[in-house]
């Protein structure tokens, strides 16, 4: 074995695998591009639209403190605080594919929507951004034909490389 392969077997055995991400780290990295798309197609609604950080590890005296000051077990992961035409709040539990609710999450969501909520379970950023589009502006946006917007991003990119490609005069 020459000097080459004997460093690159070194660096493959001190090199760390990198870990695959658990349900959690998905779920996080979901609700961040869902929060971030909502952020930037709705500015005047950012304020409506709010995480509650219900989960995640806690001491017991810390968790006995928050019990004592309201949070409850099930709550939705975001919540948007505008109404609709039909209901007072758009309530969405964040999941990956494959994760399931608990029962305190179907008792709470069931719970609220007799009282006039809508409550959903989103599994994907594109069922995130139709349940919004749905909400706001009662569109439900996976059953629109997307020619025409595909033909005005494709115009709008023949532009922007015709400003790029033209020389300076």
């Amino acid at each position: 074995m020459n000097k080459k392969e004997e460093l690159l077997q070194l660096f493959a055995r001190r090199t760390p695998k990198p870990k695959e991400k658990t349900e959690k780290q998905l779920e996080h990295d979901l609700q961040c591009a869902c929060v971030h798309w909502f952020r930037y197609a709705y500015p005047k609604l950012m304020p409506n639209l709010f995480a509650v950080p219900n989960g995640g590890r806690r001491d017991e005296i810390t968790g006995k403190r928050l019990k004592d000051e309201g949070v409850l077990a099930g709550v939705a992961d975001l919540i948007l605080l505008y109404p609709s035409h039909e209901y007072n709040a758009l309530l969405i539990e964040m999941k990956v594919k494959g994760g399931t609710l608990k029962p305190v999450q179907k008792e709470w969501g069931n719970h609220l929507y007799k009282s006039g909520y809508k409550y959903v379970v989103c599994y994907s950023k594109e069922a995130f951004i139709n349940e919004i589009m749905t909400y706001l502006h009662n569109v439900n946006y996976l059953h629109l034909d997307p020619t025409p917007y595909i033909k005005v991003r494709d115009s709008i990119a023949k532009k922007v490389k015709k400003i790029i490609t033209t020389k300076p005069k």
